[in-house]
């Protein structure tokens, strides 16, 4: 007589069924000791209801007119606990693989990202990993997983879109570098270069509209500045001019 699933929340909540024979009239489902609510005959051969609360392993039995069944085995299983996610970000298209570590992973069935939810790969008890699905807006979202156990939240992604680069200023600096540069656009928040003729620059992140910069060295003349965070980058052609010191 299986039982599918034959596992659940310790919470309780879960809908089984249990399938077999001479099932016809059944007047309670029992799982260990406690009662399951909701119980419906659909059929001679099948019975559905909701777990209780419990915990460990129990056994599930039917009652009809006629007697009790065997007892088959149900597990209870705690909600999940995540310690770590990694990578945080990723482009707003999603596609790109985030590891989760925890404990009670293994009956993981849901990863959700957002309001969009994805089909995580089991590693192990302690590790799974899931493609992140196409996000709705750059910004971040809560991250949760949902097992046989439960759903347990507190993690969160960023999803980020290409940044854009608008205006550079100053725009010109002498060759030796060391020109403070201040650069704004869009999605700069997430900022992890900044290059100048392809060399790169110190910076650092003044908020998702603004960068600044510090020009490194550089041959006379104009140079690009590039700009790259996870999901792409941009470069602003010839937005900064280097020039030389004069000469006696």
């Amino acid at each position: 007589m299986p039982i599918s699933p034959n596992q659940g929340s310790t919470g309780g909540g879960t809908p089984v069924t249990i399938t077999g024979t001479n099932l016809s009239g059944t007047t309670a489902v029992t799982f260990g000791t406690k009662p399951a609510t909701a119980v419906t005959n659909v059929s001679p051969t099948q019975v559905t209801a909701v777990s209780p609360s419990g915990a460990g392993s129990v056994g599930v039995t039917v009652t009809t007119p006629g007697g009790t069944s065997n007892p088959i085995p149900f597990f209870y299983v705690g909600a999940p606990f995540k310690s770590s996610l990694a990578p945080t970000s990723g482009t707003l298209t999603g596609g790109n693989t985030v590891t989760i570590n925890g404990v009670g992973l293994s009956t993981a069935t849901g990863v959700s990202f957002g309001a969009n939810t994805a089909t995580p790969t089991v590693i192990s008890d302690t590790q799974i990993t899931v493609v992140v699905p196409a996000g709705a807006a750059a910004g971040p979202v809560g991250v949760s997983v949902t097992t046989a156990g439960g759903t347990n939240n507190g993690f969160s992604y960023t999803y980020v879109d290409a940044p854009t680069v608008t205006t550079v200023a100053p725009t010109s600096g002498p060759t030796s570098g060391g020109t403070g540069v201040t650069i704004t656009g869009t999605n700069l928040g997430t900022t992890e270069s900044v290059t100048f003729g392809g060399t790169p620059a110190p910076f650092s992140v003044v908020n998702s509209t603004t960068v600044s910069a510090v020009t490194p060295p550089g041959a006379a003349g104009p140079a690009d500045v590039e700009v790259t965070n996870p999901a792409g980058s941009d470069t602003a052609v010839g937005a900064f001019t280097y020039v030389a010191g004069p000469g006696i």
